[in-house]
């Protein structure tokens, strides 16, 4: 374990602890060839004794240090000094998710999905790079003054669960809360693991407990496995009902009933963001396809508390997120004046001209008629004592309006027969000249 003012790697000096955990304990350090402050984590060297583990700390540290997000700590180098390996980190000055939640929970809806949002981005992030967080907690998520996220640790967990047989369930049990059923199983962490974890965590901020609860290890992962997943609206009936059962559809105990990544599970808090500053409509009743977990009772409408927004926050600086789309925090809705014919009727559209259908030519027995000419008053009825025009049962006439189709030769057409004509008959000679030349050349060889 290193010092205050203890020299690490020749150019990290030691300031401050941080703070400590069942892996590593996590410095406050000044670097001094690059003259700026990081954060220096030292993992525990009960973990870092096995050469497996050495192999592939480097390698996940690698991977993890390729990961550019707003919303991730950057990882700016991983090495060791003898027994003492360290990863060196962007130093963010802010405190971790889970102090806020102890000072200041049940958070707003607002909050919660401002926080969420950006959670999910950034482990969205990792997961579309192949990696998993595997330990996704309020105290691996950083919050500045603005609420703006910095996630840390990934990989970490993982590497260790790997290589460490005979530690596994030490790690495993660093943070038993948030785990999912089949990682307390013992079983490989997935995206969908890390989404049930972010829904653990979206849950403690809207109520400012944990979903639950044991008296050790042994009874938390029980619980994880067996128990029925408790509704938000239980503890806070101001949690819109649709916000309800998306935090329902994290934390099913099948990994196949939850949403597959964070990125997914991003866009639909976004969706329930914008419903609730007026942007969309609010489902009326639960999503498409958010199905509650085994053994789970439904809540009924009639529980759920009326939905009213909450009012917009105010806008914050920092990184860009990703999912999120720019939006007015007050939207003005503009209905256009409808269409009227009288001078105050606003903004006068011309009628809509109906579309001509195409005219087929497939028949010369029929022509277009003639358009009708207006009748005169003054003249004599020119078919006065004379029969009426035969009406056929296609005539236009009995279609009641519907357009007229012309079914005569168009004149391209029959300007076209001639060159038609002499074209055969210069073919037909080119086959006979073509057979004539064939005789003469085999009477020739013959």
């Amino acid at each position: 374990m290193a010092s205050d003012k203890q020299l690490i790697g020749g150019r990290f000096q030691i300031l401050e602890t941080l703070g400590s955990g069942g892996m590593a304990v996590v410095y406050k350090a000044h670097d001094l060839r690059l003259r700026r402050d990081v954060a220096l984590k030292t993992l525990r060297s009960s973990l870092t004794a096995d050469p497996a583990f050495q192999e592939s700390f480097r390698e996940e540290a690698r991977r993890v240090a390729n990961l550019l997000h707003p919303n991730i700590v950057t990882v700016f180098d991983a090495d060791n000094e003898g027994s003492l390996f360290y990863i060196v980190m962007e130093y963010v000055d802010a405190q971790d998710l889970k102090k806020h939640i102890r000072a200041s929970a049940p958070f707003s809806v607002e909050r919660t999905l401002h926080i969420g949002i950006q959670v999910c981005a950034g482990i969205g992030h990792a997961h579309r790079a192949g990696l998993v967080h595997a330990d996704v907690k309020p105290q691996n998520i950083l919050l500045y003054s603005n609420d703006t996220v910095k996630v840390t640790d990934f990989g970490i967990a993982q590497v260790i669960s790997h290589t460490q047989a005979l530690t596994r369930q030490e790690v495993v049990w660093g943070s038993p809360q948030y785990f999912s059923p089949e990682q307390a199983q013992g079983s490989q962490p997935t995206p969908a693991s890390d989404v049930y974890m972010i829904g653990i965590v979206l849950y403690e901020m809207l109520t400012g407990k944990l979903p639950f609860n044991g008296n050790d290890q042994k009874e938390l992962a029980l619980a994880h496995i067996n128990d029925p997943v408790p509704h938000v609206l239980e503890s806070n009936p101001n949690v819109p009902t649709t916000l309800d059962w998306i935090i329902h559809k994290c934390m099913a105990k099948e990994p196949n009933a939850r949403f597959s990544q964070a990125d997914q599970l991003g866009r639909v808090l976004i969706d329930v963001q914008k419903a609730l500053r007026g942007t969309t409509a609010v489902p009326a009743s639960k999503p498409t396809g958010l199905s509650p977990s085994r053994g789970i009772p439904a809540i009924s409408p009639s529980q759920a508390a009326p939905q009213t927004p909450p009012p917009p926050r105010e806008a914050t600086s920092g990184p860009v997120n990703p999912y999120q789309v720019s939006a007015p925090q007050n939207p003005v809705s503009v209905t256009p004046p409808p269409y009227s014919g009288a001078p105050s009727g606003g903004v006068i559209q011309p009628p809509i001209k109906p579309v001509e259908p195409p005219r087929y030519y497939n028949s010369p027995a029929l022509t277009r008629p003639a358009p009708t000419q207006p009748a005169q008053p003054q003249m004599p009825n020119q078919w006065a004592g004379a029969q009426p025009p035969v009406q056929s049962a296609y005539s236009p006439e009995r279609q009641h309006g519907a357009p007229q189709y012309d079914y005569g030769i168009p004149p391209a057409a029959e300007s076209l027969q001639p060159l038609t004509l002499i074209l055969g008959v210069l073919a037909f000679i080119a086959v006979i000249g073509t057979i004539i030349l064939w005789l003469a050349v085999w009477s020739a060889y013959s």
